[in-house]
């Protein structure tokens, strides 16, 4: 019996660790690539790792396009990605809290309306969007990028409310006995008890930000406000594309992400996990 359960535990890991590799190897691919002439790049019997390690593809690719390097685009993609992360968080607490704990007149209605942005393509409201930012004089700004955020994001909305509802009301209740109001209740104690869904919230919602590519091509029309997803194409052009350093600032492109989630991996299943869970 003992065979067995090792046999089995050592096919189980190994599969796992096959199966890991083969999902990571594109990301391997490009990170080598990135220290590879662009003839081995393009090679149809190119070999996996370079067989001359060109380190020159991440300061030419740091220059960036023009006068602005690639710090300029990487300040973009922070200022982007920390303000919309953070209206994120904070509106998706307030309407998440509304829905799931106070009775109001219409709360079926708006929670229905909000499940049904949910189904809706986002093409479907590209050019309605477009146009309503054109006529608020505000393309060409980050506002199109980040002040939407702040009025709430259905997928974090609806996963704090399953958290929420997971929560006894009983604590409403005693707080309320000992004088809180909604506001109260809120800040102190559904608020830092949503710490693993805030979590989750911050961790998805900044890669989704940061990794936006429509976003930025749609409202952004100056260089000096491009966004790294933005300015990683600007390495294809109509004279070809410069293989290296496009991947040499993609693979630097990984590292905010990376090191957020290394940070807040432990917490980030307790996250998704929670909701569905009642207490």
């Amino acid at each position: 019996m003992r065979d067995k359960r090792l046999l089995r535990t050592s096919v189980y890991h190994v599969f796992v660790i096959l199966f890991g590799l083969l999902m990571i190897y594109p990301v391997i691919w490009m990170i080598l690539s990135s220290f590879k002439l662009k003839s081995e790049i393009l090679g149809s019997d190119a070999p996996l790792f370079p067989t001359t390690w060109v380190w020159q593809n991440y300061p030419d690719g740091w220059k960036g396009s023009g006068s602005v390097s690639f710090a300029t685009f990487f300040k973009n993609s922070a200022i982007v990605s920390v303000l919309g992360t953070l209206g994120t968080v904070f509106s998706s607490a307030m309407v998440s809290y509304a829905l799931a704990r106070i009775n109001f007149k219409g709360r079926k209605f708006w929670f229905t309306a909000m499940i049904m942005t949910m189904l809706l393509p986002g093409q479907v409201l590209m050019i309605p969007q477009y146009i309503i930012w054109n006529r608020l004089g505000a393309v060409g700004t980050f506002i199109p990028l980040v002040l939407p955020k702040f009025l709430g994001w259905p997928f974090f909305i609806y996963m704090m409310m399953q958290f929420i509802r997971g929560l006894p009301k009983e604590l409403d209740e005693a707080a309320m006995i000992d004088g809180c109001n909604k506001y109260s209740i809120f800040s102190r104690i559904v608020l830092p008890l949503l710490g693993p869904s805030i979590i989750t919230t911050i961790v998805i919602s900044f890669y989704w930000i940061w990794d936006d590519y429509m976003g930025p091509l749609l409202y952004l029309s100056k260089p000096k406000l491009y966004t790294v997803s933005l300015a990683i194409k600007g390495f294809a052009d109509a004279q070809g594309t410069n293989f290296g350093p496009m991947f040499a600032m993609s693979s630097l492109s990984l590292i905010p992400v990376f090191l957020l989630f290394l940070f807040f991996n432990r917490y980030l299943m307790d996250g998704v996990t929670a909701g569905s869970v009642k207490g």
